[in-house]
């Protein structure tokens, strides 16, 4: 099954979470080392994304979440799977 994410509905819904401008949400923009991202404020992005899609992450799956292209690889492929 190929499932599109919408780039922009991603990066909106990652800089309202976080409480950031969309604009300071680029594609490579590291959450953690950029945006000063916390535990609690990753952990919170996850929840989001699992209800949003409709999935369930992993812890690893969490760590794995450090750019917006990341996140959106990820969510694609948990998509694709279901």
């Amino acid at each position: 099954m190929d499932v599109t994410i919408d780039r922009e509905e991603l990066r909106n819904l990652v800089s309202e979470v976080l409480d950031v401008e969309v604009d300071e949400v680029g594609d490579e923009t590291h959450f953690i080392d950029d945006l000063e991202v916390d535990s609690l404020m990753a952990l919170e992005v996850m929840v989001v994304l699992e209800r949003k899609f409709g999935v369930k992450l992993t812890e690893d799956e969490l760590k794995e979440i450090t750019t917006l292209n990341k996140a959106h690889a990820l969510m694609t492929h948990k998509l694709g799977e279901k």
